[in-house]
This record gives C-alpha cells, sequence and structure tokens, in this order.
C-alpha cells in the first residue's frame, strides 16, 4: 500500500526485516498505537560487526525475534528480546529436475566484487582458475561471471550445472543453495556458518575449510556426473525434509499465533 495510507490502516501485528525497519520506519511511519502492536522482528543475517560480541538491535521483550537459521541464534546475543529459529522454506517449480549436462559449477552471489572477502570473493577467483565455473548474481560481470539471472528462472538455470559452487566465508544460508539441493544438485562449499549442519561428505555434496580439497572434489564430480547425481539425490531429499514449504509454513503460523493470538 501507499506509505501516506499506513497510519491509517489497522494491523494484528507488524513484521519488522532490517534494522532500518526498527528504527527508523517504526517511528515514522507508524502511530504509537500501531507502534505497540504485536511485533516480531525477522533476522535474515548473522552479526556484521563482531560475530560473536554484539547486541541484537531489538532489544525489547515483547518483541519476538525470529532467526533464520540455528547459527545465526549462535553468533547473535540476543540480550532480553525472546527469540526462536525458523528454518527456511524454499518452494521450486516441481518440473525443473537436476540435469548436470554441463560439466562446470556454479556460484550464485550477489555483488561478489563489492562483498570481497565475507562473501568469498578470493575463494572463488581461487577456484575458478582451477576448475571450471560460472558465477552469476548482480554485477557478476564484475567478477568475471555471466551477469543476473531472473529469480523465476534461475532454478532451470542452475539445473544444467554439475554442482553448485558456495564459496562464502559468512552468511546465514544463502536460498540459491536450498534451490540448488531441491533440484537435485550437490553442494560444495566452505565448512562454516549453517553450510556445516546441512551437507554431509560424501553424501549429498561436500564442504571443507581447504580449497584446494574443494577443488579435488570440484574435479571428482566434473569428471564423474554418476556420482554428481547420487549425491544430488541425497541432497533433494535432505531439502526437502528440512526445508519443505509446509514446515515454514506451519513454524510462521505458529509463530503469528504466539504473538499475536
Amino acid at each position: 500500500m501507499p506509505w501516506d495510507r499506513v497510519a491509517a490502516t489497522n494491523f494484528d501485528c507488524v513484521l519488522y526485516q532490517h534494522r532500518h525497519h526498527y528504527e527508523h520506519d517504526r517511528v515514522a511511519l507508524l502511530t504509537p498505537v500501531q507502534r505497540n502492536l504485536p511485533a516480531i522482528y525477522l533476522e535474515h543475517d548473522p552479526p556484521q560487526e563482531h560475530p560473536t560480541n554484539t547486541r541484537h538491535p531489538v532489544q525489547d521483550p515483547n518483541v519476538l525475534l525470529v532467526h533464520v537459521t540455528p547459527f545465526n541464534a549462535l553468533m547473535w546475543d540476543s540480550g532480553m528480546t525472546p527469540a526462536r529459529v525458523i528454518d527456511h522454506g524454499v518452494l521450486v517449480d516441481p518440473s525443473v529436475r537436476y540435469t548436470g549436462v554441463l560439466a562446470r559449477g556454479i556460484s550464485v552471489v550477489n555483488h561478489l566484487g563489492r562483498r570481497g572477502r565475507r562473501l568469498g570473493a578470493d575463494v572463488f577467483a581461487d577456484a575458478s582458475r582451477m576448475v571450471a565455473l560460472d558465477l552469476v548474481g548482480m554485477e557478476a560481470e564484475a567478477s568475471g561471471g555471466l551477469g543476473e539471472i531472473a529469480n523465476d528462472e534461475l532454478a532451470a538455470f542452475m539445473a544444467r550445472y554439475r554442482f553448485f559452487f558456495h564459496p562464502v566465508r559468512y552468511t546465514s544460508l544463502g536460498l540459491a543453495v536450498v534451490e540448488a539441493m531441491m533440484i537435485g544438485m550437490p553442494v560444495v562449499g566452505l565448512a562454516t556458518t549453517e553450510l556445516s549442519t546441512v551437507i554431509r561428505n560424501g553424501t549429498n555434496g561436500y564442504i571443507d575449510t581447504r580449497t584446494d580439497s574443494l577443488v579435488e572434489i570440484m574435479r571428482a564430480l566434473i569428471e564423474d556426473p554418476v556420482l554428481a547425481a547420487r549425491w544430488g539425490r541425497a541432497a533433494a531429499h535432505t531439502a526437502r525434509e528440512r526445508f519443505g514449504i509446509a514446515r515454514f509454513v506451519a513454524d510462521w503460523q505458529a509463530a503469528f499465533r504466539d504473538v499475536a493470538g
């Protein structure tokens, strides 16, 4: 709705998804009555300042803080604000399935060059000199990539590649990773953040903190499409179990009932 209609509209609950929303829009857009409505703050990322000693900016016992990964909840100091985890839920077109016909890997990262080491710009650059890799995402061309792919076309675009490579050092859990798994694609990435609880080495992908070990695995997948397909089938099973949309909806319905029921 137009912003100037917000103050005159009745709501049951207010959902904030960004620090600017909570610190600025809450005051600029909402009336005092609306600011006292049941509220949820959805935190998408781990702390961008100190990784372990950062107090979350929302300190209010009347607000529910929802983290999208257990890793986020572990790293943030939620303080006095009650918190819970609601894992991602992903819905992909069921007609899109992994083929792996391209003997290459693909990475999906927005603004990789600008975001630098945290998102693994150096890791991708090093690996791509040794393995056939393509990069897509916003401003991917600046890092030698192919450019941006529309969200509704991304799953089908990825499905042709042999594996998904996740070079990110520090993040939450990329939705593109989960989407790749959902279509039956094996994942190779750094053994950091929430990815370490999702990927099981030699079963649905491979993770390590050594780039040279990841390069060896990526070369093996390029040489062995049967292995890649087997890992991909296991990845799809993992994704359906943990990130299915029905579980996601149920978790959010429960959160809304608890806050505003």
